[in-house]
């Protein structure tokens, strides 16, 4: 798997921010994604990740993601803001 640019936690919320390349036109265009995952710990003690949230991770999910947000707006990865704004 690709190794993130960066990541930003809270609790056991997690973004990461992704450079992925697509083909647009015949060119390839890199563009930034974030993937988001809660990591929790299972019964048999195994660490396992999932997109499904508790009441109290939702506050903890939206820091995160607009920590994302911020990355990529405030210049890492605003070329490729501004790009995929034109799809």
């Amino acid at each position: 798997m690709t190794k993130p640019e960066e990541k930003f936690r809270c609790g056991a919320c997690e973004a990461a921010v992704f450079e992925n390349e697509i083909r647009m036109g015949g060119k390839r265009v890199k563009l930034k994604k974030v993937a988001f995952q809660k990591r929790y710990k299972s019964a048999d003690g195994e660490w396992k990740s999932t997109q499904s949230l508790d009441v109290n991770d939702i506050p903890k999910a939206v820091i995160v993601l607009n920590k994302a947000y911020e990355y990529l707006l405030m210049g890492n990865g605003a070329e490729d803001r501004e790009s995929s704004e034109e799809l």
